[in-house]
């Protein structure tokens, strides 16, 4: 009985071990790099939902995690070039396909945020008036309704690109451009009084969008991509995720965000 009792314990600590769930090997030191935006992370205090979905991969993998901060455009030079090995939630589209793979970990929508004094009530609206300018982070993709009206927007010359949202709420108060598209992570620079008093939040009838670990196909062999996908899909599976994302978020809704139907 008392063998017994020692061989369960055993297995069960092998199974949490970090480096026994997905037989890991860590043969490398593995780069990761974060961006900043909102909740996700932030410089200032060095915290966020990747920052602590990053901690959890180094703690339960053993692997040794390089971790940086850098622009997200850079960030996807990087990867496609194999130079970088992971970021943090990323959305895909057919051209990032090419170079990196995916492991999905959270979903959410997306919204335009307008200055109430743009006269602007709909997404049409918007689009119709040719004064209006609207602001994007570069290199950011959005959902697909958002996607569209930006692009149109850009043959009209009436887009501006910033490297982070910050630069964007200045020029959105200095009505340099009247709308940006926000997603939750934003939220909290809502709580700002005069921002939440001089805008307004219009969502786009999108369905939520996956977001995941980018993985380097330049970098990582289809068999680490898999291994990592596996010790992703364990996180969210005992329920480790969602509790990341409600030290941010209230429990409805960090519950929508991280239970998603299929996106392997």
């Amino acid at each position: 009985m008392i063998r017994r009792s020692l061989i369960a314990s055993l297995l069960a600590f092998m199974l949490v071990s970090p480096a026994g769930a997905v037989g890991f090997e860590c043969a490398r030191p593995y780069s990761l790099a974060l961006h900043e935006h909102g909740l996700l992370y932030t410089v200032a205090t060095d915290t966020g939902i990747d920052k602590d979905v990053a901690d959890e991969l180094r703690r339960r993998s053993g692997c040794k995690l390089i971790v940086s901060v850098m622009p997200r455009a850079r960030i996807w030079q990087l990867i496609e070039s194999g130079a970088l090995d992971f970021s943090l939630s990323g959305i895909t589209n057919a051209e990032r396909e090419r170079f990196a793979s995916f492991a999905w970990y959270f979903s959410n929508k997306y919204y335009l945020l307008v200055r109430k004094d743009s006269g602007a009530a709909t997404h049409a609206d918007f689009e119709r008036n040719p004064r209006l300018q609207i602001g994007v982070i570069r290199s950011f993709r959005y959902s697909e309704s958002a996607n569209r009206l930006v692009d149109r927007l850009l043959l009209a010359d009436r887009v501006s690109q910033a490297g982070g949202l910050e630069p964007l709420y200045q020029t959105l108060m200095l009505n340099h451009i009247q709308g940006m598209i926000i997603e939750p992570f934003d939220y909290p620079a809502l709580d700002e009084k005069k921002i939440r008093e001089a805008t307004n939040i219009i969502e786009f009838n999108d369905p939520p969008v996956l977001h995941g670990l980018i993985m380097s196909k330049a970098a990582l062999s289809p068999g680490e991509q898999e291994k990592w996908r596996a010790l992703l899909s364990e996180m969210r599976n005992d329920g480790t995720i969602r509790r990341i994302f409600e030290k941010y978020f209230k429990p409805d809704l960090a519950a929508s965000m991280v239970n998603f139907q299929g996106g392997r």
